[in-house]
Parts: structure tokens; sequence; C-alpha cells
């Protein structure tokens, strides 16, 4: 076994050269990252590590602890049904990153969304919408973070798939004077393993830490070809669809909507570009053999499938969504 607890680079776990079935296998002891990572870095292969949420919880239980700094990054089109949770573990002075902004549409302003989180979670000491693709407010992202921080300690914390690696390496890319490290970056949970400590430079060190894993996110049931699908690689295109009462539409094999009750409605749907719509007969079977479930909507709703992204109801309505029992569904006041 490694004494030394020499950690990979990639995903923090700690190396071993023992058995080639646990977690932080490498070749050899000299290498910097696991052969997990330099699988997925080098050829797009994802191997499957079973984590609890229990250990995340226990490492922002222990940030809590401290005075420093964290980062709380978000992705927009998929944020959180309750982004205050963190809250109940870790009570430090936390900026809110909103992240992936070039995701949206353009027409979507920086501060229509700082409004809407700044009307509801007062409880952040800044909120900011960056783009890490497009470099979009990472300047201005580090200047407050100077303003903010304790210690030199930064923590980054979030969710599977927020980003925060994509933007440590940014960070790392921008302003590091030293460091030539890379973070794992992947579409898939679990990709970041345990803490990982990054000195930007003399004043700044950024702690990643293993992303909550959202165990009722779509992208835990879907097999790869469609996880290629789920992500969006650039701007989405908003897609509308003007419904009447018993009209249905149908998301890949994925998804059913049914508008059981109301007045002509109209569904805007954002989603990745690559995934298939297409409006159905109502008669139609398709997928109501998934679990249902039904919201009563109000003005000016959005539908949120976890993983996927969201749909703008814009009046009142009933609505029946079939979809994976494992996969979490829920309603919230629009947020464009």
């Amino acid at each position: 076994m490694n004494n030394n607890q020499k950690r990979c680079s990639g995903c923090g776990v700690v190396l071993q050269d023992q058995n080639v079935l646990q977690e932080g296998y490498t070749t050899s002891l000299e290498n910097d990252i696991c052969q997990r990572c330099f699988r997925l870095k080098n050829y797009g292969e994802y191997q499957v590590v079973a984590k609890s949420n229990d250990e995340y919880l226990e490492i922002l239980k222990q940030i809590g602890k401290t005075k420093d700094l964290v980062l709380y990054v978000t992705d927009l089109l998929n944020l959180e049904e309750d982004i205050l949770k963190i809250r109940e573990y870790i009570q430090n002075k936390m900026i809110l990153v909103l992240n992936k902004k070039d995701i949206l549409p353009k027409s979507v302003k920086e501060s229509k969304l700082i409004k809407y989180f700044a009307d509801n979670h007062v409880h952040f000491e800044e909120i900011i919408v960056i783009s890490v693709e497009k470099n979009l407010n990472i300047d201005y992202l580090l200047k407050r973070v100077k303003y903010f921080q304790t210690t030199k300690n930064v923590y980054v914390v979030g969710h599977t798939n927020a980003g925060k690696s994509t933007l440590i390496n940014k960070l790392i890319k921008n302003y590091s004077t030293s460091s030539t490290q890379e973070l794992t970056m992947s579409p898939l949970p679990s990709t970041t393993l345990n803490t990982i400590t990054i000195e930007i430079n003399e004043y700044l060190t950024l702690i990643d830490t293993p992303g909550l894993v959202d165990t009722d996110s779509i992208i835990n049931y879907v097999d790869k070809n469609m996880l290629k699908k789920i992500n969006p690689k650039k701007e989405i295109k908003p897609r509308t669809y003007q419904l009447r009462k018993n009209q249905s539409i149908l998301i890949e094999n994925l998804i059913r909507i049914d508008y059981v009750e109301g007045e002509r409605n109209s569904f805007t749907l954002f989603i990745s570009n690559d995934l298939k719509v297409k409006r159905i007969n109502p008669k139609r079977t398709d997928l109501k053999s998934l679990q249902k479930t039904s919201y009563e909507i109000f003005y000016d709703t959005d539908l949120v499938i976890k993983g996927l992204g969201f749909v703008k109801i814009v009046n009142k309505g009933k609505i029946d969504i079939y979809l994976n029992q494992n996969v979490n569904s829920f309603t919230r006041k629009s947020l464009i």
C-alpha cells in the first residue's frame, strides 16, 4: 500500500498499485494520476465509482468548521430545487456562482438572473454569473474572491456536473504562477473523488471538493450516447409548442408531457438542441408505462426535469408528466 498517501492530481483519490479493482489504481506510484482518470482523459472511458453522499456531506461539515470563503458553483440549466440547502452544513461567507451562461440564450440578461436569486436567496455575499467556456466574468469573480476571502484557502463546492473542476482549470490557466495541474473533467457523476488542493498564487489556494451526487438526475439512468445528447455543447435554441387541452409532447423516449386541463398554452423547452421533440396524439400510449406525476401549473411556471433542463409554461393549467420513477421533477417560478 502507499504509505505516503500520494493523491491523484485529477480526482483526488489516494493512489495505489496493488488492486486494479479498487479506486486509485495506477500502474506505477510514480504516476500523478490514477488509471481511471488516465482512461477518461485520453480515451473518454468512464469507470463508474459508487460513492455515498454521506462522505461528501462530512467534507462539507468540515468546511463549515473553518472561516474560509466558499464558492458555490451551480449550473444555470440544472439549478437545485433548494439552493439554500447547503447552508445546513456551511455557514461560511459564500459566493453563489451561476455557471454556463453560454448555454442559455444570449437574450437572457445577467441582471435578470441575479435579480431572480437576490429576490429569493439572501444568504450569499454576492451572486455572479459566469461562463467558463467563454471566459465570461472570470476576472470579476477573482476580484470578488480577493475581496471576500478570509484566509488563503477558498473552497469550491456544488453538485456533480456544475462545472467546478472546469472553473478551477480555467483559474489555473489564467492566473496560476506555478501550477500546471489539471483536474479531470467529465459530464458524468463522481469524477472528483476527494478534496484536491491547488495553489493558484501566493494569496490564493483553491480546494476542489467532490460534487454532491444527484441520485434523482436523469443522467444516472441513460446510456453514454443519450448522455452526450442531453449535455448541451452550445447555446440552446428554445423550442416553443402551443398546446391545447388534451395535447401531448414527447422528448426522445425519455419524457412525455400531457396537457390535461387549461386554455391554449405556451410550452417553451430549454433543453439540449440535440434532443428530439415531437407533438403526439394523446391517445398514443408512448411512455405511459413510466411513472406519472401530476402538477397544477400557475402563471409563468417552470417544469424542471433534473439533469435535463426545464420547460417554461406561461398560463395556468394541469399537466401529467411521465418519466423514469427514479428521476425527480419539480416546479418553480419561471427563471427566464
